[in-house]
């Protein structure tokens, strides 16, 4: 029988990984965190949960740029696993997005429909269009 391997990973026995950074790791969590409420609260088409977790999705993504850009310029560099973390989070966030815009569209074309642009077409006695229902 093999005897099982000893666990290898440094984060399962409680050590911090390798290049692992705090602030980062908790401004990335705050991103993730943000994105989920978000995507919470346009499934429940909460319009308030919608606008302030936006509001604060994109405080955090402000927040968590600037951090891990300063990081890669100090030359420490941002850590691969956080790296891919904030590249799946931009694409969610790109997906919510272009969500928002489609929804946004289709709206849109709904209000055209019911509440059509110009003037009310209102015809009188003979047939001609008049306005002057309207001009009283």
């Amino acid at each position: 029988m093999n005897a099982p391997l000893p666990n290898t990973d440094p984060t399962e026995r409680g050590l911090p990984a390798q290049g692992h950074d705090p602030v980062l790791e908790g401004l990335l969590q705050a991103v993730e965190t943000e994105l989920g409420d978000l995507g919470e609260a346009l499934r429940r088409r909460d319009i308030g949960g919608i606008e302030s977790h936006a509001q604060a999705l994109h405080r955090a993504l402000e927040r968590a740029v600037d951090s891990f850009t300063r990081a890669a310029r100090a030359g420490g560099g941002v850590p691969p696993a956080l790296r891919s973390r904030l590249v799946t989070a931009g694409g969610q966030v790109a997906a919510q997005r272009e969500s928002l815009a489609r929804a946004t569209v289709a709206l849109d074309r709904a209000m055209d429909v019911l509440m059509p642009g110009g003037s009310p077409a209102v015809y009188g006695a003979t047939g001609a269009r008049s306005l002057s229902a309207y001009q009283n």
